[in-house]
This record gives C-alpha cells, sequence and structure tokens, in this order.
C-alpha cells in the first residue's frame, strides 16, 4: 500500500504534472476575479496557492521532460512540452497577484529565455527527428503549439513589464488622452454601461494619479462639460470612483495593458486557429504505438487550449476596454462597422449572457458587480479588545489556541476583534458633503488637505488656538488617531446627547469612522501617512488593561461554548461587551480628567481633557459637539486618504480596495475639474 503512490509517480509523473498544470490554469480562470472584491481569507489563500504552484508546476514540468526518461520511452509526451509553455503564458484576467509581482518581469524574461530552450530542445530531440508522413503532421502540430505557446508566455512577460508604475508613468506622458463622445446615456441601454464608458473617457486622470503625475493637460477635459458638472456637484461620483480604480486593477494586475491593442486582438484571432488546426493535425494522426491513456491525456490538452483560447478572444472582444479602443481608432471604417451598426453592443450582451447563464445568475447588473466596491470597511475598537476576557481554558477559543502556537499573539489579536461593517448611507452623506467643501467658487481649496489633520474642523470654529484641543490632535498622525479614539468613545459614553434617538445615525457614524481609523493603525499600517507607532499602540493597550474592573465577570455556560468556536470578537457584534467598555470609559475619564499631564500615560491625558472640553461644549451649547467630532474624523480620514502613499493605494487594489483609495482619488476628479472648469470661465 506505501508503494502505491511512489510506484504511480515513478510511472506516470509526467502525465500527472501536466494534468495538474492544467488543472491550475483552470482555476486561475475562473477564479482571478474574486480579488476585485473583498472575500474570505481562504479563498484568497487558495488562489495564492494556486497562482504560486501553477508556475512552478509547469517549470518542474518542463526540466522533467528535457531530462527525464519518459520522453524516451514514448514519443507522444514530448507534444506536451508547448502546452506547458502555454500555461506559463496563464489566463488573460491574472498576471500578478501582488504588486511587486511587477517588478520581477526581468526574472520571468529569464525563466521566458530557459523554458522555450528547454521546450524546443524536447521537439528537436523526440519529434523532429520522426520520419514519414504520421511524423509530419505531429511536427507541425506540435510547432504551431510551441509558437503559440511562445507568443503567450513573452507576452505575460512584456505585461508584467508594461503594469509596473514606471512604465505606466512612462505611457502617461507619450500617449494622448483618451476621449471619446460615444457615451451619451440616451444611446446606452443601461446606466451602468454608461457609467462604465464615461470612466473609460476620464481614466487617464485615474492614471496620471496612480503615478503622481497629476498634471493637468489642455485636451484633460475637453467635451466634458457635462461631466465637470457633475462631479462638482457630488452626482454618481461614487460609482465612478469605483469603476475607475476597477479599470487600474486590469492595468495592474492582468493582462489589459497588452491585450487591447491592434497586436494583443490579432494574437487573440490567431491563437484559437492555430490551437484548433493542432487539434485536427493531432486527430489525424496515427495512433498506432501511443498509450491509450497518453492518447487522452493530448486530447485534455488540446481541448482545454482551444476552450481557454477561445474565451480569451471572446472576453476581449466583449470587454469595455474594446469600446475604448474602438472609440479612439484611427481605422474609421471599424469604428463605424462596430459601433454605429451597434454590432459590438450584440456581441457585447450575447457573451454577458453567456456569462450570467454559465455562473447561474440573474443576466443585467450582475456583470458589473465585480467593477463596484462592496462598500465594507474594517472595524477595530481598542476599548473593546482591553476589555476581552482572560485568556483561559474556558474562554480562550480553540482556534485561538492553534493560531498563537503557530504565531504570534499579536497577528491573532487582530484577526479576531476586528471584524467588517458596511457604510450606511449617513456615513456616505456625510463623506460627499465634505468633499464638496473642497470646491468653492470654481477653486479647489487644497488647503482644506494640507493642514494638520483634524485642523480645519476646529479652526473654523474658533476653537484650534485653545491648547487643549490642539494638543489633542497629537505630533504623529497616527498619535492623534489614538487619542481620538479613546475619547470618542468615552465622549459618546457619558454624553446625554449621544443618547437621543434622533442622533443615533451620527453617533454610528462617528463610531464607525472611529473604529475605521483605529482599523488601519492596527491592521493596515501601509494605508497611513506618517511611521507606524506600534510601541505607542502596545503602551497604550497595557495602560487601558490596568484600568479596566478588577470585578471578575463569569459568562454563562453557553457563553462559554459559543467562545470556544467563535471565529471573530468583532466591536459591534451582538455579545459586544457595552458595560465593560462603558465602565472602562468611565474608570478613564475619572482617573485623568483633572490631571494636567502625566509622563505615564501622555495620550491618556489628552484623552481626557479633549473629553471633558467636548462634554462642557455640549452643556453650554456653544456648538454641536456630536458635529464637530464627525466632522474631525471626516477631516482625519481625507488626510490620510490624501497623504497614503501611490504605492499603498495600488497595492490594495489586488484585495477589494479600500475606502481612502475611492477619497483619494474623488479628490483628484474634483481638483481636474475645478482647474478645467476654471480655465473655461477665465
Amino acid at each position: 500500500m506505501a508503494a502505491g503512490p511512489l510506484v504511480l509517480w515513478n510511472h506516470r509523473s509526467m502525465q500527472i504534472l501536466v494534468l495538474l498544470s492544467l488543472g491550475l490554469q483552470l482555476v486561475l480562470f475562473v477564479f482571478a476575479g474574486i480579488r476585485r472584491r473583498q472575500t474570505l481569507p481562504v479563498r484568497r489563500f487558495l488562489l495564492w496557492l494556486a497562482y504560486l504552484i501553477a508556475d512552478s508546476t509547469a517549470v518542474y514540468s518542463v526540466g522533467h521532460l528535457s531530462f527525464g526518461s519518459a520522453v524516451r520511452e514514448n514519443q507522444l509526451v514530448a507534444f506536451w512540452a508547448p502546452f506547458l509553455l502555454l500555461h506559463l503564458g496563464g489566463p488573460d484576467n491574472i498576471t500578478a497577484y501582488a504588486l511587486q509581482d511587477n517588478q520581477l518581469w526581468l526574472r520571468h524574461l529569464t525563466v521566458l529565455i530557459v523554458q522555450v530552450l528547454g521546450a524546443g530542445y524536447v521537439l528537436k530531440k523526440h519529434i523532429a527527428v520522426a520520419g514519414g508522413q504520421d511524423g509530419k503532421l505531429l511536427l507541425i502540430a506540435s510547432i504551431l503549439m510551441f509558437v503559440v505557446g511562445f507568443v503567450k508566455y513573452a507576452e505575460r512577460t512584456w505585461a508584467l513589464k508594461c503594469s509596473t508604475l514606471e512604465s505606466i508613468a512612462a505611457s502617461v506622458n507619450t500617449q494622448p488622452a483618451a476621449i471619446h463622445n460615444h457615451n451619451h446615456p440616451q444611446d446606452i441601454a443601461t446606466d451602468e454601461e454608461f457609467h462604465l464608458r464615461r470612466a473609460h473617457s476620464l481614466f487617464h486622470i485615474c492614471k496620471r494619479a496612480m503615478v503622481d503625475s497629476s498634471v493637468v493637460e489642455e485636451d484633460s477635459m475637453d467635451g466634458q462639460e457635462e461631466v465637470t458638472s457633475k462631479l462638482i456637484q457630488g452626482v454618481e461620483l461614487w460609482t465612478l470612483m469605483e469603476i475607475e480604480l476597477s479599470l487600474m486593477y486590469d492595468i495592474l494586475y492582468t493582462k489589459a495593458a497588452v491585450v487591447h491593442t491592434f497586436r494583443g486582438y490579432l494574437i487573440r484571432f490567431i491563437s484559437p486557429l492555430a490551437v484548433t488546426t493542432s487539434l485536427l493535425l493531432f486527430r489525424f494522426t496515427p495512433k498506432d504505438g501511443y498509450i491509450r491513456s497518453d492518447v487522452a491525456i493530448t486530447y485534455i490538452l488540446l481541448g482545454g487550449a482551444v476552450f481557454m483560447e477561445t474565451m480569451s478572444l471572446l472576453n476581449a472582444l466583449a470587454s469595455s476596454w474594446t469600446f475604448a479602443f474602438l472609440s479612439t481608432t484611427n481605422w474609421h471604417w471599424l469604428r463605424y462597422t462596430a459601433l454605429c451598426n451597434k454590432r459590438w453592443d450584440k456581441l457585447r450582451r450575447a457573451v454577458v449572457w453567456l456569462h450570467d447563464l454559465v455562473k447561474g445568475r440573474i443576466a443585467g447588473n450582475s456583470r458589473y458587480k465585480s467593477r463596484r466596491w462592496s462598500y465594507t470597511i474594517g472595524q477595530y475598537n481598542l476599548l473593546h479588545f482591553c476589555t476581552r476576557p482572560a485568556d483561559t481554558l474556558f474562554t480562550s477559543p480553540l482556534l485561538g489556541r492553534l493560531a498563537r502556537a503557530l504565531a504570534p499573539d499579536e497577528w491573532w489579536n487582530r484577526k479576531h476583534y476586528s471584524a467588517t461593517v458596511e457604510m450606511s448611507a449617513e456615513i456616505k452623506f456625510r463623506i460627499a458633503i465634505y468633499m464638496r467643501r473642497l470646491y468653492s467658487k470654481g477653486k479647489f481649496n487644497m488647503g482644506m488637505l494640507r493642514k494638520k489633520w483634524g485642523q480645519n474642523p476646529l479652526k473654523s470654529r474658533g476653537l484650534y488656538q485653545k491648547g487643549i484641543l490642539k494638543d489633542s490632535l497629537g505630533v504623529e498622525f497616527q498619535e492623534g488617531i489614538i487619542i481620538w479614539h479613546i475619547a470618542t468613545e468615552v465622549f459618546l459614553t457619558r454624553s446625554e446627547r449621544a443618547k437621543a434617538m434622533d442622533a443615533e445615525p451620527k453617533v454610528h457614524a462617528i463610531r464607525v469612522m472611529s473604529d475605521y481609523m483605529m482599523f488601519l493603525l492596527v491592521e493596515r499600517p501601509y494605508m497611513l501617512p506618517g511611521q507606524p507607532q506600534k510601541k505607542l499602540y502596545q503602551r497604550t493597550c497595557e495602560r487601558l488593561v490596568t484600568r479596566r474592573s478588577a470585578d471578575p465577570r463569569y459568562p454563562s455556560r453557553a457563553r462559554v461554548f459559543k467562545d470556544l468556536f467563535r471565529v471573530r470578537d468583532a466591536p459591534h457584534s451582538s455579545i459586544s461587551r457595552v458595560a465593560e467598555r462603558e465602565e472602562l470609559a468611565n474608570n478613564l475619564y475619572n482617573e485623568y480628567e483633572d490631571k494636567e499631564y502625566s509622563h505615564l500615560a501622555p495620550r491618556l491625558t489628552h484623552m481626557a481633557g479633549l473629553a471633558k472640553e467636548l462634554l462642557e461644549k455640549e452643556k453650554d451649547g456653544t456648538i454641536d459637539s456630536l458635529e464637530l467630532v464627525l466632522d474631525v474624523w471626516m477631516d482625519i480620514l481625507v488626510y490620510a486618504s490624501n497623504k497614503c502613499s501611490r504605492e499603498s493605494h495600488a497595492q490594495k487594489l489586488n484585495s477589494g480596495g479600500e475606502l481612502t483609495t475611492i477619497l483619494w482619488l474623488m479628490a483628484e476628479y474634483i481638483y481636474q475639474a475645478s482647474v478645467a472648469q476654471r480655465d473655461d470661465v477665465v
């Protein structure tokens, strides 16, 4: 029994490898799109594993063919070498898994040369020497597949090179803005299709912003007066930003940059024909002397190649990128034939309907779902984390014990005590209002973005010059987040206005924004400006834990049993420790309320002073403290969005995107629109 798998591998290893390589290609083709939106970590892990194993399997297989004995025993096995090159080319919907993969295009070029030489050596040694008419048919089929595999692998390497930020920066400086006028809503069947085409027409702005080259060109907004007006008014601005970032994902992580060119379309037209010709040639090749299972595997490889290349052609032709290509092509006859006669629209609808039918979805907006943001943001509450029960045999989750055995406690704490929440309409409305404030009387107020975080809401109310509120913003950006996060919890706990029914939407928005910024600080510090304050965060947690109630609260048996199997302990879940959090907030306020400064806990003294100031302003009625707190968090959010590095924004696109990335791009578009409108007035 033990020798069974080993014997099978010794005799059929090549067959196992090529089938595994084909299977991994199908997995990547079907599931690569899940990265556009936030998804379960397990799915992302499996996709990452398939991405890594796919290349390794194909590379190892070519080497195994070059030096193994299986080819000498069976000539048909040599015919599989070109298929491995084709697999190394990969599907069109994934080239890089992470942004750093694009920087390794030179390594892929080196591997390309080695693998092409290896596959060519196998064909030359084992197929080209075969004589007779029967051998010629297999030789021609091998040459066709070799050429297709080489071209597709070279195309992938070139796509990686074109997807680097340096290459994108060079392209936006040499290519004209892709403005076209085929985007009138009356000519388009759905609003989503109209938004998609308008996003393509303005995509050059997104590309320039992503590579830190956001210079207003003379033709950047030509013919877009209606769009400019809608951008400034905030109408459908969210939808446009989401689609723009989805298009940016295509450029960075797929073959879109090379597919939707004349050469790319030519390759996709020729490739299915060449593979189908190889299939027919093999069909008429006598199979005498070949093992039946190897013949079956060859048909599977050919059938898989025909399917993949045909789908590549259909997906390319029906893509919205093709509309952008046709709209700007110099071949007027092609533009007229495809667009003016609605032939391309019919093809796109047919392919989309086929996709929906295969995936069992309802036709319609389902095809646009992947290009829209999920409207979910992370949540992490410091007081919720610091009131967690002590880890004991009865309270520690089983999964947590396993995680701590394999990784540091910090990793488990970040994952277990964080969660996601869907953005409310109140938050979206507040963000839209703030972004409109950036545009005033035809001018874009960049000063609001260049000031210190939180400064503008305090300064507009005449509160910034006062020491307590000014110092509460912190010296470092992340220090200010910690101070305001704890102070917000204390203020909302003790505020009578926050407990009113009509204040519930505003209070919810405040808590979500506060917990979101804390989530970025703990889980994704690379999405925030400034240096990470890991030590400061850890010391603050230690100080908060010592200030929580010493009275042990023993949960019920049912609660203990559920906690053993709990994966997440979310801040706003039904089992959230609200009473414990409120008690900790009151303890903190009572201890640090009258302290002017403490070297042991300076952030907590600033926090208590801030909470006290907000409560006093609420009592005397001079300001709306809830409105002030929400405005400060909005200002902190927008500041973080615009001070985050472009590389971090680009990196986050491969895992669903981030709210801060949408706001950063939104500010960029408003700036472009305001400059264009100002120039029109002048």
